[in-house]
């Protein structure tokens, strides 16, 4: 009982951070007049990935008896976090305005973002995925692949950028859906007021999740969970929830630029600034949970960047998403 109120508790309270976030930074773009890709790609997706940022690294710097089960944890929750966001978290977002478009409605993002976010994804994964092969004696092959991911990602950031402007003229700029938050208590629009109510909810969302985490964590020792699974399976669902809630509330109000750059240009951030950190921090071995885990994810990626390049997405194809992550839990669970 007291742990199903735990559950439903630390929900709500993402539910309610994620809708002061989201109102926070769609001001803030709109005030500082940059594109939709940039709002949802950059500044959402880094956001909303802290909690999962922190797992991993909490999870491994705690060391003590339990070092090896808490690199595995380490391990299995950066791997995890993209799996989660390329099936389930991308089938919810389309789930969730099935009654309004149908399975055929289409989904309509700004597509060359789509396309760049998807691509330095793979891109970012592919590389990430090799390093699991360089055994760890070879510490400048390993430390070769951490500047070649870290790079990635700053070339993304600065690409993403470069385009903002043309994509405002274009008519993808920012547009808040409301008044701010703050400012119905009397508080005025302006920066600084924006910045604060961004780093209430972020500050909200963190805290939300640390707590549905520690929660699922007890149900997974409840029915005995091996700590790999429990890193690839449920702490994911639980760091990823951010990302999701924010993904839904906004495609729920017709910004799929938003709702998509929110999930995949979280995919770009955790596909290779967190590899990068577990390759320095981690043994970063491969596992067969793990390599069926990036199999999934990869594949998942390429079936969504074909869309992308195509241009023609609609709602049953990210239901493959979601059937996708289906046929990989009841694998890892048989």
């Amino acid at each position: 009982m007291v742990l199903g109120l735990e559950l439903l508790g630390t929900l709500l309270l993402i539910l309610i951070a994620a809708e002061i976030f989201t109102n926070a930074l769609e001001h803030l773009g709109e005030r500082i007049g940059i594109s939709e890709g940039v709002t949802g790609s950059l500044f959402a997706a880094v956001g909303t990935a802290m909690p999962e940022s922190i797992v991993p690294l909490v999870a491994v710097l705690a060391g003590g008896a339990n070092a090896q089960m808490n690199a595995e944890i380490g391990v299995g929750a950066i791997l995890g976090a993209p799996l989660m966001l390329s099936t389930l978290s991308l089938a919810i977002m389309a789930l969730s305005v099935l009654g309004r478009r149908g399975w055929m409605g289409h989904l309509r993002p700004e597509r060359s973002g789509l396309r760049r976010d998807l691509l330095f994804f793979l891109i970012a994964y592919a590389l990430a995925i090799a390093a699991l092969f360089v055994p760890a004696e070879m510490k400048a092959v390993r430390s070769g692949f951490v500047v070649a991911l870290v790079l990635t990602y700053f070339i993304y950031v600065m690409l993403t950028l470069r385009v903002s402007a043309a994509l405002v003229d274009d008519g993808h700029g920012t547009e808040a859906g409301g008044a701010l938050f703050l400012s119905r208590l009397g508080l005025p629009t302006n920066l600084p007021v924006i910045v604060l109510q961004m780093l209430i909810g972020l500050a909200l969302l963190v805290g939300g999740a640390k707590g549905f985490v520690h929660s699922v964590e007890t149900v997974s020792a409840l029915i005995g969970l091996s700590p790999l699974l429990l890193a690839l399976l449920i702490v994911p669902v639980a760091t990823e929830l951010p990302e999701k809630v924010n993904s839904v509330l906004w495609i729920r109000r017709g910004k799929d630029t938003l709702a998509f750059g929110n999930i995949t240009g979280a995919m770009v951030f955790q596909g290779s600034l967190l590899p990068a950190l577990g390759i320095v921090i981690t043994p970063w071995q491969p596992t067969p949970e793990v390599l069926v885990g990036i199999g999934v994810t990869y594949a998942a990626g390429l079936w969504m960047f074909a869309l992308a390049r195509r241009g023609d997405l609609r709602l049953w194809h990210l239901a493959v998403n979601g059937v996708i992550y289906v046929g990989y839990v009841s694998l890892m669970l048989t």
